[in-house]
């Protein structure tokens, strides 16, 4: 958006400089992208008279021009028509930058005759696209600087040009009173009524205009217009042209040109036609498809069904909101001329802008949203200026449709600006701040104007009243903070077992990963999953079409690009949650651990082994421990079908599984492109459960100051008992009293078999007993051993061995 200063103060009444203005948008949201100050350009040029002018010797062209400056008399050889004695002109010095021809002059011979310097025509200072002959100034002092007798005769010439970013959701600012407000209401000056005076129509206007029934609804709520006979289509006056050239536009004629001042003044486009073109009424309707229509930018666009056009008996005229068509736009020999002012809806503005891709200022504006109720006013004040500049006379206004209801209220809550933004702002400042933006205050409810349909609730009052007030005005302070006690918790209790989970995986020596919820229907095949509930609809890419069923998939693809760039060894975790359905509730969080390849580095002391079950097994207690999970846990054998199914195991509290760990399925490995070993473990955070007494501090340490006691058993079983049977049917003979129960030794083979009989092998436990309250006597303990030998004996079916 870009607007000049004197064009901003014919609606604000202000003598804030540039600087204070621009400091002033920037801090109101408005971001200033650029000023450009005409009067910088042209600082080095004066004014200087011509004494004599004769023909140049060798050229008949030029002519030798002996010159008046502030530095005396220099001769100047210029090729102008007019240039003449007498006259006053605009010097350009040797040493000065012309902008107009991007030139640094200096003294130079023109077919052999000395020239110091050049007298400038209007284009090659950057002020018009004249350049039939130089400046011809009608008044003015030798030496008087260029730049102040422009700002004496043509103020417009010096007008600073300012060009500030919009953001989508300010529409109302594409127009220069929209900006003009914003400032008023920050307090940079105050903002001069908009006078509006109905235009009486002189008789009966024939072109009608109507609007498609399916239209109304969606796409154009009001459509109107009027005829203006007898008009004088000309240049611009030179105000209107000076301005459209400063904000980049090129001046046409004075009937587009009204249009283009229009659709930055007040954000209202406009559009004209060529009343003699057009062949009968004007009619908004959906296009057919495949209709042509040769639009102003000279382009012909084939336009598809649904779009919305304005066609008359003879076909499409105008790409509806988005750009007129060549064949009745109006020219110089233009008499009479059809004014038309719409409201189109935003969203099918952008949507039939993008696929014809065509970008305007009209377009860039309806798909924002422009003030649906300033339409009919739009008009007026375009006929008036219709009327002033070309002459003619209106018709009575035509129209279809009726003013789209924007209206809404919010209530505004002075204590939330407290709340939400952090700046204590009275409430009669609120409401004087509110007021100024236009917005109708009717008690505690206040009414967005008809011009911000981004205002769409309580909040956004909020964010204008702190706008205007100034974000940079918010001070940091500290928290509020409880008078007394012990503050409460913030994280949730599973916050804080994440949180705690992450750290400890981390401290074992993990790296963490963060990889994406979806993955390949192959591998959630894999991994239990893949059904349908599970597919997503709309996936990114083929290879994330289903919810992830655990996390050891994304861990192993990791693993997989990482073993191809040449890193074996790895120790990869993650936390985040797993789907076993598609329903919002179908998912639980888990925190996954995976080991590759060795357990250490390459040393001479032969310390380097594969990793094992076991190193999962270590890692996942101790994660569990970190999160408090008991200590004495079954272990059993319901493992998923990744696992490998004679070197993993479940460790669970009763029906309830806490953690899966052992090594990946050698199967899984290769379909995932691993290559082993790999163990890993998986830890359901969720099912661990929490304490019963809810307190900020940690349980006090459980120690005993009583000595432990070991036993050794070593039983007879079957080659094909698991000692896990053994250990978990040990463990059940006094869970109070035994703390621990490990295997250190199994006998098997054919020695074992001689010894023991055939089909048969030895599997040593070792006992710990720990009391708490007293030593044990040998009776105690030989009762225990008892009960040891009692539950193994009959879990395993077999003996102990003598």
């Amino acid at each position: 958006m870009k607007f000049t200063l004197s064009w901003l103060k014919d609606h604000l009444d202000t003598d804030a400089s540039v600087d204070e203005i621009a400091d002033a948008l920037t801090d109101l949201g408005l971001e200033v992208e650029e000023i450009v100050n005409p009067a910088a350009k042209l600082a080095p040029f004066t004014l200087a008279k011509v004494l004599h002018a004769e023909k140049h010797p060798d050229a008949d062209k030029l002519r030798v021009c002996n010159v008046l400056t502030d530095e005396g008399e220099k001769t100047i050889v210029c090729g102008a028509p007019n240039a003449r004695e007498g006259i006053t002109v605009v010097l350009c010095k040797p040493g000065d930058y012309v902008p107009g021809i991007d030139v640094t002059l200096g003294v130079g011979k023109i077919r052999g005759v000395e020239s110091h310097g050049m007298m400038a025509s209007e284009r090659e200072l950057e002020l018009s696209d004249e350049h039939n002959g130089i400046i011809e100034l009608p008044s003015g002092e030798v030496g008087q600087k260029f730049i102040d007798w422009l700002a004496e005769n043509r103020p417009e010439a010096v007008d600073p040009m300012i060009h500030i970013k919009i953001t989508p959701n300010r529409p109302d600012a594409l127009g220069v009173r929209g900006v003009a407000r914003d400032l008023a209401a920050r307090g940079l000056g105050r903002l001069k009524p908009l006078e509006i005076e109905p235009v009486p129509g002189g008789f009966d206007c024939p072109i009608k205009v109507s609007i498609d029934a399916g239209l109304k609804e969606k796409g154009c709520p009001l459509f109107a217009g009027r005829l203006i006979r007898g008009v004088t289509n000309g240049p611009s006056p030179a105000w209107l042209q000076s301005r459209l050239m400063a904000i980049g536009l090129r001046p046409i004629s004075a009937l587009v040109d009204i249009t283009n001042f229009f659709t930055y003044d007040l954000n209202r486009p406009l559009h004209v036609f060529d009343a003699a073109k057009v062949k009968g009424d004007l009619r908004i309707v959906p296009a057919q498809g495949g209709e042509e229509l040769l639009a102003l930018d000279g382009k012909t666009y084939a336009l598809r069904a649904g779009q919305m056009v304005i066609v008359d008996d003879q076909g499409p005229e105008s790409l509806a909101g988005i750009m007129g068509g060549e064949l009745s736009g109006c020219t110089e020999e233009t008499v009479d001329v059809f004014v038309e002012s719409a409201y189109w809806d935003p969203i099918t503005i952008a949507a039939t802008g993008r696929a014809l891709k065509i970008n305007s200022d009209a377009r860039y504006r309806f798909e924002r949203g422009v003030d649906p109720e300033f339409t009919l006013p739009g008009l007026e004040l375009a006929t008036q200026m219709v009327l002033d500049l070309c002459g003619g006379e209106a018709s009575n206004v035509v129209m279809d449709g009726a003013v789209p209801d924007t209206t809404r209220a919010y209530k505004l809550d002075p204590a939330r600006v407290i709340s939400l933004v952090g700046m204590d702002i009275p409430e009669a400042t609120q409401r004087e701040t509110l007021a100024a933006l236009g917005f109708t205050l009717d008690g505690d409810m206040v009414t967005p104007p008809s011009w911000r349909p981004d205002v769409l609730g309580e909040a956004d009052l909020v964010e204008e009243v702190a706008r205007i007030a100034s974000l940079t005005k918010l001070v940091g302070r500290p928290m509020a903070r409880e008078t007394s006690g012990v503050p409460g918790p913030v994280l949730t209790p599973m916050q804080v077992r994440e949180r705690m989970a992450r750290r400890t995986a981390a401290s074992l020596g993990y790296n963490e990963c963060v990889t994406y919820s979806f993955i390949d229907a192959k591998s959630a095949t894999l991994f239990g999953g893949g059904a349908e509930a599970t597919r997503i609809e709309n996936p990114i890419s083929s290879e994330m079409t289903h919810l992830r069923p655990d996390l050891l998939p994304g861990l192993l693809q990791a693993a997989a690009r990482n073993q191809a760039r040449g890193f074996a060894d790895m120790a990869l975790f993650e936390v985040g949650p797993a789907f076993h359905g598609g329903e919002p509730g179908d998912q639980h969080l888990q925190l996954a651990g995976l080991l590759v390849g060795a357990s250490a580095p390459r040393d001479p002391w032969g310390s380097r082994r594969p990793v094992d079950l076991y190193d999962a097994k270590a890692d996942a207690e101790a994660v569990l421990a970190a999160i408090g999970a008991p200590a004495k846990t079954q272990i059993n054998r319901k493992l998923a079908g990744w696992w490998h199914p004679g070197r993993a195991g479940v460790m669970a509290l009763g029906p309830k599984a806490l953690c899966a760990f052992g090594e990946v399925h050698p199967k899984v490995l290769r379909e995932m492109g691993v290559k082993g070993p790999a163990v890993a473990y998986t830890i359901w955070l969720e099912n661990v459960p929490f304490p019963k007494a809810k307190t900020p501090t940690r349980p006090a340490l459980a120690t005993s100051d009583l000595h432990a006691v070991e036993r050794d058993f070593a039983f007879v079983v079957d080659a094909g008992t698991e000692s896990l049977v053994a250990v978990n049917a040990a463990m059940g003979a006094d869970k109070a009293l035994i703390e621990a129960v490990t295997v250190f030794d199994q006998f098997t083979g054919p020695k074992a078999e001689e010894q023991m009989g055939a089909g048969k092998k030895s599997i040593a436990l070792a006992v710990r007993l720990q009391p708490s309250g007293k030593s044990l006597t040998d009776a105690e303990i030989e009762a225990v051993s008892a009960k040891i030998v009692e539950k193994v004996t009959k879990a395993t079916g077999g003996s102990l061995r003598s």
